[in-house]
């Protein structure tokens, strides 16, 4: 999922660049953020509904972790990518394998 002001272009410009299919894109608009707290916080915690998520982002900073990590009932990784680099290699590694020592609860079908 795109959590990102790019919207929609988000999947023309950049997915094609990562190699990535076309995917959602979160409504970030919902309730103001809370002061120190950056603006997609609340937003992401609301739409992960208390799944396991992974966000990456370079305006991520340690009260995002801290909200997170006291709001959450599943695990969540709050990944800073470096800004002047952007993502490379060794970020999609660290996410690759948090993703494989992360428990999924998955969903019974009725």
């Amino acid at each position: 999922m795109w959590a990102t002001t790019w919207g929609e272009d988000a999947n023309t410009v950049l997915g094609p660049r990562l190699g990535l299919p076309p995917l959602p894109v979160a409504d970030l608009s919902e309730e103001p953020p809370l002061p120190g707290l950056h603006w997609k916080t609340r937003p992401l915690l609301s739409r992960a509904a208390g799944r396991p998520f992974v966000w990456l982002d370079d305006e991520i900073t340690p009260a995002d972790r801290e909200y997170v990590d006291a709001c959450r009932p599943a695990p969540a990784l709050l990944y800073r990518v470096a800004p002047e680099r952007g993502l490379v290699k060794g970020d999609f590694e660290a996410v690759a394998a948090w993703l494989s020592r992360t428990p999924v609860r998955r969903s019974r079908t009725p």
